[in-house]
C-alpha cells in the first residue's frame, strides 16, 4: 500500500477542497445516514413481535427477519470499504444509501415473512456499501481538531443509534399509524434516505476519474481470494451465533463455529503471503500495528457486546417477563440514549488531565451501571428511580468506553489507510452486537427457570453480572498496552 511522508506536504485532494467549504453540511449527511442504518438494526427489535403475530412466522423466520440485515452487513463490511477506494467514497456512499432506501420500501411493504427476511438482506447489503465511506469521508476531508471533533461526533452517532432504535421501534410500532401496525418502523427510512440522496447528489465530494488514489486503488483490485475467504469466516461465525439458541444449538451450530475459525486462520495467512509477494491485501494487516488500532478493537468489541447484550436482555425481560408495551419499553432506554449522546459529543472539553483515564473508567461505569440496574430488577418489580440511575450509569459508561477509544485510535491513522481501518473497526463494531447478542442473550434465556417477572429479574441479574464481568474486562485492557502517542485519548 502507498505510503506518503509525515513531512512532505500534499496539495488538498479535491475531496479536501469541497469538504472544505462546507464541512458542516458533510459532517450531518454521512451521519444522518449513519443513524438511519444503526436506527434500523436496532429498530425491529421491538417490532418483531408485532410482525410474528402478522405473519404467524416461526422462532427462526423471526430470528432471520431481526438478524438477516446484521449478517449481510457484517459479512460485506470489508468489502464495501475497498470498494469506496475503488470508486470514489462519495459515489459509493449514495449507491448503499439508494439500495437501503428502496429495501426500506420493500420491507414496509412485505406480503410475507419469506419476503422481509430477503429484503432485510438487501437492506444488510445497501448498508454495508454505504456505512463504511462515513469513516474514510471522514478521515480524508477534515484534519486536526476538526477531525477529532468528527470523529467524536461520530462515535456519538455510532453507539446512540442502538439505544435510539429502541426507542423509535417502540413509538412507531405503538402508534399503529393509519393500522399499518410495524411497518413505520421500516417506512421511515424512505423519506429520510430520499432527503439524503438528494442533498448528497449535491453536497458530496466525489473525486475526478483520474484521481491517484482510485488509480492505485484500482490497481490493487478487489483481492477476491481474500474476499471469499473471510465472507465465508464471518458468515459461519454469525449464523450460528443468531440462530444457535434458537434452534437450540444443534451440531451443525457447532461445525460451523469451529469452521470460521479455520477460515479466519486461513485468512490471515493468505492476507500476509500476499502481502510479502507485493500484492494487495483486503485489509493491510499493517493497520493493526498503528497506535492504539489493536486495543481499541478489543475494547469496541466489548463495548459493542454488552451494550448489545443488554439492550437484548431487557428487551425480553420488560416485554416477556414484566408485560410492558412496546412504547414504554423503548421510552425506558432514552436515558441511556441521551446520557450517551451528551457525553460522547462533549468529552473532549474536559479537563485535559481527565482523558487519559476517561476509557478505563467508562468500562468501570458500564460495570457499576449494569450491576445496578441488574439489582432494581432482581426482584421482580419495576425497578424504581435506581433503575433510571442505572441507565444514565450506563449510558455515560458506553459513551466514555467507546467514543475517546474509536476517536483516539482513528486520529493518527493516515488518510491512505482511512479505507482499511474504518472497515475493520466498523466490522469489530458488528461483531460485537452479534456475540453480544448470543452470549448474553443466550445466558439470560438459559437461566430463565420460571416464568413470570420474578423468575426472569433473577435470569436478568445473573446476565447483568456477566456484562459486568465483560466490562472489568475492558477497563483491564489498557493495563498492558504498547507505548502510544503523546495526546492520545485511548486509555
Amino acid at each position: 500500500m502507498a505510503t506518503t511522508s509525515a513531512t512532505t506536504p500534499r496539495p488538498p485532494s479535491v475531496e479536501a477542497r469541497t469538504a472544505g467549504s462546507r464541512p458542516g453540511r458533510l459532517l450531518a449527511l454521512v451521519l444522518g445516514a449513519q443513524f438511519m442504518a444503526l436506527l434500523d438494526a436496532f429498530i425491529v427489535n421491538v417490532a418483531a413481535p408485532t410482525i410474528r403475530t402478522e405473519f404467524g412466522a416461526s422462532g427462526a423466520e423471526l430470528q432471520l427477519v431481526v438478524a438477516g440485515y446484521t449478517i449481510a452487513y457484517a459479512v460485506l463490511l470489508i468489502t464495501g470499504a475497498r470498494l469506496g477506494s475503488v470508486f470514489g467514497h462519495g459515489r459509493v456512499h449514495l449507491a448503499g444509501l439508494a439500495v437501503f432506501t428502496a429495501a426500506s420500501l420493500a420491507c414496509g411493504l412485505a406480503a410475507g415473512s419469506g419476503q422481509l427476511i430477503v429484503f432485510r438482506v438487501v437492506q444488510g447489503v445497501g448498508a454495508a456499501v454505504m456505512i463504511p465511506q462515513v469513516l474514510s469521508l471522514i478521515q480524508q476531508n477534515f484534519t486536526g481538531a476538526a477531525r477529532l471533533r468528527a470523529l467524536g461526533a461520530y462515535g456519538a452517532v455510532l453507539a446512540t443509534g442502538a439505544a435510539a432504535g429502541q426507542v423509535v421501534g417502540g413509538v412507531l410500532v405503538s402508534a399503529d399509524l393509519f393500522g399499518t401496525g410495524w411497518r413505520p418502523a421500516f417506512l421511515v427510512n424512505v423519506p429520510i434516505g430520499l432527503v439524503l440522496l438528494v442533498l448528497g447528489v449535491r453536497g458530496l465530494p466525489r473525486e475526478p476519474r483520474g484521481d491517484r488514489r482510485r488509480r492505485e486503488a484500482r490497481a490493487r483490485g478487489l483481492d477476491v481470494t481474500g474476499l471469499v475467504m473471510l465472507a465465508g469466516g464471518v458468515t459461519l461465525l454469525t449464523v450460528p451465533l443468531v440462530l444457535g439458541q434458537e434452534l437450540d444449538w444443534p451440531a451443525w451450530t457447532w461445525i460451523c463455529l469451529l469452521a470460521s475459525v479455520v477460515f479466519f486462520a486461513g485468512f490471515a495467512a493468505y492476507e500476509t503471503w500476499l502481502a510479502a509477494r507485493g500484492g494487495a491485501p483486503l485489509i493491510a494487516l499493517g493497520v493493526l500495528r498503528a497506535p492504539g488500532i489493536a486495543r481499541a478493537a478489543l475494547r469496541i468489541l466489548l463495548a459493542m457486546a454488552v451494550n448489545a447484550g443488554f439492550l437484548f436482555a431487557m428487551t425480553l425481560h420488560v416485554q416477556g417477563g414484566l408485560g410492558y408495551s412496546a412504547m414504554r419499553t423503548g421510552l425506558m432506554f432514552a436515558p441511556t440514549a441521551l446520557t450517551f449522546g451528551a457525553v460522547g459529543l462533549t468529552w473532549r472539553r474536559w479537563p485535559a488531565r481527565w482523558q487519559g483515564a476517561l476509557v478505563p473508567s467508562g468500562f468501570v461505569l458500564i460495570a457499576a451501571g449494569a450491576t445496578v440496574i441488574g439489582l432494581a430488577l432482581r426482584d421482580g418489580g419495576d425497578g424504581g428511580p435506581g433503575l433510571y440511575a442505572g441507565f444514565v450509569i450506563m449510558g455515560c459508561g458506553l459513551a466514555l468506553g467507546f467514543s475517546p477509544t474509536l476517536t483516539g485510535a482513528l486520529a493518527n491513522v493516515r488518510p491512505v489507510d482511512a479505507a482499511d481501518a474504518s472497515g475493520l473497526l466498523v466490522t469489530v463494531t458488528q461483531l460485537g452486537q452479534l456475540i453480544g447478542v448470543a452470549a448474553f442473550g443466550t445466558l439470560y434465556l438459559n437461566r430463565l427457570d420460571t416464568a413470570g417477572a420474578q423468575g426472569s429479574g433473577e435470569a436478568l441479574w445473573v446476565c447483568a453480572l456477566a456484562l459486568a464481568a465483560a466490562a472489568v474486562v475492558g477497563a483491564l485492557a489498557g493495563l498492558v498496552r504498547r507505548r502510544r502517542r503523546v495526546g492520545s485519548p485511548a486509555g
